[in-house]
């Protein structure tokens, strides 16, 4: 259908703007903006740069709305760089149209809204401009064999059609490196982008008298590498915005046979590159300085200081050729070996022949090399022939250690002279719920392997025990520094994702071992990982999934892989103790599950079960409320019930999922009071529904008020560990130590872990708006199984008073088992329920707690009635009863004018059955469509930016919208429907507070709003462990211990230290401290920080227990009273390694650094024994 070609425009607009110019200013601009008014309704981006595209390079497109949303016949053209003629005079000018005829229009050049000049970080009176461009004669690609030698592996050369840009974007700061290629007979426009945060270092050469000058670019990890598309196939039909960025294109390989990927298993190796993205990540750029080159050279360099990237000289640089790397020759295939010279052709043929490197060894070896820490090409013959002469546990060890020092060796027969010391392939004793783990993680550009970590293990590794070497746990992830692989509506990332795909099909091959898709676990699919096996004859990934339980019956991809993932928890498998099961009905109404998720148990089985977990260490202590659990194909939670029987459990429909072979109990995690804390979704929920800004800000000024004090307070820091309780339960560990007298006697050990609590506090009010509330809960959720709560109803009428308003409000119970006296606190009167994240104005209910005598024997969870026409947890962002924690606050002060509001419909998205057995390749599709459309993160981060923005706040309609969109993406997990998230719902203006240092400044504002005046109101506090302070006295001298003693802590200290260090490196995590508390300042962004403190608290359970167990083997007791010397004994020793480390530091006139010192934290293994012995009760 033609379009109607608008018979009226507006008058022509005069340029206006704060910047004045001259008529030909613009030729001087970075950047050109015309203004095109006239167009009708349809208009198509693709359209406006077919027309636009004659004129000059378009950069972005952009199709106006008015406020309400509605296209206005406007639309914003910028050119980079502007058009060589002013075209925008034309009047009348004319858009064509695809569907035939045009549209007139009219065009008016709109003054800059910058200046183009970035101000210095140093010197904000230096202005740079927004982007700086030098052409290079010449580009390598190889890596560093030595520090001074580079192996050039590929080379491009400028040309006429070719040239090759080395570009400073001071806008976003980083590095853009432009050039093009011809791969399979076609030229291809390639880039790479290095932020200058990615950036330390960067080498100058000087050449030819000066007259040329050579950069050296040595990156630690991969930068990211695009392919340009034709920018006509990159438009979206019914898009409003585009920009070139969207005609870049991710890439994985640069090869010469890309259709060979089709089948070729991942590996280290990558076949017949032509580069080698993820290995040749040095860089060698040649430039000829011109006196103008000379000058924008000296400029961009000027720049690069200013962000601390030093521009250093390297005189004695030298470039060798390519080779190929022999090591893998020798490794993958029987190596000859000969006693006799080799004088005849027969000789040769009846030579001996040795095996390969054993596969443990191999394994270890690759973890060195995709590390970096080791390059093929420095590995000789007589490296693989030294390595293989060793008893393979002992060459495991010795690569394990050249891992753990995380530094390139460019000499690797050097590691021969170093002391091995003992790592995994040991084997010393660890804990029976635990098991050594192999790990991969493959990025768009290589893959790397990491050194065998002890876990904590699920059902199928535990039944496949005699196999667990052969289980390789693989995480996909964007390049190292860059963390997860996040979504995208654009096609930008589907080489990414084709990888991602390839890896589950084909495999990944180390050795002769070739991993194949096993399945993943529901917690894994959410940060993009999966189980791989090595199958064996008898032994293929098919037979485990088979005996993992019956599908068959399962027509939902989606479902299916949820309950595959079921036996992938991470669990503890009780058996000590036989149950028996009893089966009862749900209780539901209205399409409603009231008690979907939730069993019984009886005390005494909850008391069984908690000592045979350490949770309770004598009969006379209360055991949890709830505990987490699987149990063959059932799951959710099991609450405490008087009237259950002995060993009984009891399991509702809800619960049973699939038909398992496994059907014993097995433990994820148990009911405890956990501090209440808000975040900024429950904040902005909160100050929308009238929360005055000021009640948030007094308690942020408090906290950080009590956070100083608690430095040098004792009683100041032990009220706020004692009542703001982690999750982890680490705040109590600390508030122990303080009443052992370890803060008076600043012990530097806990003097740390103090500053790093505090650090850690701030930097989570300042990110997150994490303001702890004490009068509140983080608590389990379970159901009232006497009926007596009254529940949510539809039809009650309006409230006629303030105590009418009360009386209506749906019932909760909940009792603290410590409150204000330490004796247990049943909660009483109105109280906010809520689940994160809230993003919807009714997803916090206000309830009222009362006092039910036959439910108080729970303790710290929230128990919630079974009456009602809809349950409140479902109001609650869609939450049910199976595990879910829910933050019950009874802070007066944060409860709304606005009480209740109509809460969203959470009902899941249609399911759609496959209509055929479902296969291991529609699992790994699913799998990798689920990468693609994972937009949870985005939703929620655009959220809290229209929420800011709206003056309706999260009623807004985009608000309520993205909550909906959000709801949708949390079920993709169970119905398989993606969260569509449309450029329209995603912010053009960011507050200040979100911090989105690569954005443009003129899209962000300060904001004013409740989270800007949080944000502003903290300043983040640096973590600076303490070395140099005196080992507490009354551990140092409480025993007289012999130097046999001493010597064997020192063992286990040396194997601790490399473990702990290993969790460090494969996590990004900077100091022993972050893993032993939990409190982890930075991390890979592999995860969310919420998720990723569950984890570590699991690794840090872990790490712990295991060295427990060896230092009881080694002092030959664990009777606390006979354990006491070793103890001290493992004090003594690390007080003398940091004593030693800091009297040389010293000496040198060294920074003490936590990256310099020995670890301290090895004592700690038994910090309530070196409590006893400090207070004098154990010796």
């Amino acid at each position: 259908m033609r379009r109607p070609i608008p018979t009226a425009l507006p008058p022509r607009p005069r340029p206006s703007g704060a910047v004045a110019r001259r008529e030909d200013d613009w030729k001087t601009w970075a950047e050109l903006r015309l203004k095109v008014i006239g167009l009708p309704p349809e208009i198509t981006t693709e359209e406006l740069w077919a027309c636009f595209r004659c004129h000059g390079a378009v950069s972005q497109l952009e199709i106006m709305e008015n406020s309400q949303g509605v296209r206005d016949g406007a639309a914003r053209v910028t050119f980079v760089p502007p058009p060589p003629r002013p075209f925008w005079d034309i009047y009348p000018f004319f858009v064509n149209l695809h569907h035939g005829g045009r549209a007139v229009v009219r065009l008016s050049l709109e003054n800059p809204r910058r200046t183009f000049y970035h101000p210095s970080p140093v010197n904000h009176n230096v202005k740079y401009p927004e982007s700086m461009t030098l052409l290079a004669d010449s580009l390598d690609f190889g890596f560093m064999c030595d520090p001074q030698t580079m192996m050039r592996m590929y080379t491009v050369v400028s040309g006429e059609r070719a040239s090759i840009r080395f570009k400073q974007s001071m806008l976003y700061r980083e590095t853009i490196v432009e050039f093009r290629i011809d791969v399979c007979g076609q030229s291809e426009l390639l880039r790479f982008t290095i932020p200058f945060a990615h950036l330390d270092t960067i080498h100058s050469v000087d050449k030819d008298n000066s007259e040329r000058v050579e950069l050296v670019v040595s990156l630690p990890t991969p930068p990211r590498f695009f392919r340009k598309l034709d920018e006509k196939d990159t438009h979206e039909e019914k898009a409003r915005y585009w920009c070139e960025n969207d005609a870049w294109y991710r890439q994985t390989d640069i090869t010469h046979h890309p259709e060979s990927l089709r089948t070729t298993p991942v590996a280290l190796k990558k076949p017949s590159p032509i580069i080698d993205i993820g290995r040749w990540i040095t860089y060698r750029l040649s430039f000829k300085m011109t006196a103008q080159n000379r000058d924008l050279f000296t400029r961009i360099g000027q720049a690069l200081r200013d962000y601390n990237i030093v521009i250093k000289e390297m005189p004695d640089f030298k470039i060798i050729p390519n080779s190929e790397p022999p090591v893998w020759k020798y490794i993958d295939q029987p190596i000859p070996v000969s006693t006799k010279p080799k004088s005849t052709f027969e000789d040769l043929l009846n030579e001996d022949t040795v095996p390969p490197l054993a596969f443990s060894v191999r394994y270890q070896l690759e973890v060195c090399i995709s590390q970096g820490y080791l390059n093929e090409h420095n590995l000789s013959r007589a490296f693989v022939d030294r390595l293989m002469s060793i008893e393979p546990t002992k060459a495991q060890d010795l690569l394990e250690y050249v891992a753990n020092q995380a530094e390139r060796l460019f000499e690797p027969m050097e590691i021969f002279n170093l002391k091995i010391i003992k790592g995994s392939a040991s084997r010393p004793p660890i804990p029976q719920y635990c098991a050594y783990m192999r790990t991969a993680t493959v990025t768009p550009s290589t893959i790397y392997f990491n050194t065998p970590t002890v876990e904590i293990s699920n059902r199928v590794i535990r039944y496949f025990a005699e196999h667990a070497d052969r289980f390789l746990r693989v995480r996909f992830t964007d390049e190292k520094v860059e963390g997860k692989i996040f979504s995208t509506d654009k096609d930008t990332m589907d080489e990414v994702f084709t990888r991602v795909k390839r890896t589950l099909r084909n495999g990944i091959t180390i050795g002769d071992r070739r991993y194949e898709f096993l399945a993943f676990g529901n917690s894994q699919f959410r940060d993009n990982g999966a189980y791989f096996f090595a199958p064996l004859p008898h032994r293929q990934p098919r037979h485990m999934r088979n005996w993992m339980g019956n599908f068959a019956e399962i027509p939902y991809v989606a479902q299916y892989a949820a309950r595959l993932g079921q036996c992938f928890s991470t669990t503890r498998a009780i058996i000590g103790t036989k149950t028996t099961i009893k089966e009862i009905e749900d209780q539901a109404r209205n399409g409603y599950v009231f008690t979907d998720g939730v069993g019984k148990l009886s005390p005494f089985l909850a008391q069984l079960i908690s000592y045979e977990l350490g949770i309770i260490r004598r009969s006379a202590d209360e055991a949890p409320s709830i505990f987490q659990f699987r149990m063959g194909g059932c799951k959710g939670i099991l609450a405490v019930a008087p009237d259950s029987k002995a060993q009984e459990i009891t399991i509702r429909r809800s619960q049973y999922k699939f038909a398992a072979r496994s059907e014993g109990l097995e433990i994820i995690r148990w009911s405890q009071f956990a501090a209440a804390n808000l975040n900024r979704q429950i904040i902005v929920v909160l100050s929308t529904l009238g929360v005055p800004d000021v009640i948030f800000v007094e308690k942020q000024k408090a906290q950080l008020a009590n956070l100083e004090l608690a430095m040098t307070n004792e009683k100041a820091a032990l009220t706020m560990l004692q009542k703001d309780i982690d999750p982890n339960q680490m705040t109590l560990a600390l508030a122990g130590m303080i009443l052992d007298g370890f803060q008076k006697n600043q012990e530097p050990f806990m003097v740390s872990l103090l500053r790093l609590w505090r650090a850690w506090s701030i930097k989570y009010l300042k990110e997150k708006a994490r303001i702890t509330i004490r009068d509140g809960a983080f608590l389990l959720g379970c159901i009232d199984e006497t009926s007596t709560l009254k529940g949510h109803f539809n039809d009650t009428p309006p409230a006629q008073s303030a105590d009418d308003r009360v009386k209506k409000l749906p019932e909760v119970f909940v009792q603290l088992s410590q409150g204000p006296n330490n004796k247990p606190c049943v909660i009483f009167g109105p109280m906010i329920l809520a689940r994160n994240p809230s993003l919807h104005p009714g997803d916090i209910r206000i309830v009222q707690g009362v006092d039910v005598a036959a439910l108080r024997h729970l303790k710290d969870v929230v128990v919630v009635p079974q009456t009602g026409d809809r349950p409140i947890v479902n109001m609650c962002s869609g939450g049910d009863l199976d595990g879910d924690d829910y933050l019950v606050i009874w802070d007066q002060e944060l409860l709304p004018r606005e009480w209740n509001h109509p809460p969203m419909d959470f009902t899941p998205a249609q399911k759609i059955p496959l209509g055929r057995d479902i296969t291991p390749d529609d699992l790994t599709s699913f799998f990798v469509t689920y990468m693609k459309n994972d937009n949870l993160s985005r939703i929620a981060v655009a959220h809290i930016a229209f929420a800011d923005y709206m003056e309706e706040g999260v009623k807004s309609d985009k608000c309520l919208k993205l909550a909906e969109l959000h709801s949708t993406a949390v079920d993709y997990t169970k119905s398989g429907v993606p969260a569509k998230m449309t450029r329209e719902l995603r912010p053009s203006k960011w507050p200040h507070f979100m911090e989105k240092q690569n954005r443009p400044r003129e899209n962000i504002y300060h904001s004013t709003r409740v989270l800007g005046q949080l944000f502003d109101q903290v300043e983040r506090v640096d973590f600076v462990p303490v070395y140099d302070a005196t080992f507490d006295n009354r551990i140092l001298h409480a025993y007289k211990v012999d130097s046999k003693m001493l010597d064997e802590a020192a063992v286990v200290k040396r194997q601790y230290d490399a473990a702990l260090r290993r969790i460090m490196a494969q996590h990004a995590i900077k100091t022993e401290f972050e893993v032993w508390s939990t409190f982890v300042m930075s991390h890979s962004k592999a995860s969310n920080d919420y998720k990723f403190h569950e984890e570590i608290g699991r690794m840090s359970i872990a790490l712990k227990d295991r060295f427990r167990t060896q230092c009881y083997e080694r002092a030959g007791t664990k009777d606390l009273e006979k354990l006491g010397p070793f103890v001290a004994s493992m004090y003594i020793v690390t007080a003398e390694e940091v004593g030693e480390a800091v009297k040389k530091a010293r000496a040198k006139g060294a920074e003490i650094t936590a990256d310099r010192m020995p670890l301290m934290s090895f004592p700690w293994l038994f910090k309530e024994v070196l409590g006893r012995i400090a207070t004098s009760t154990l010796v």
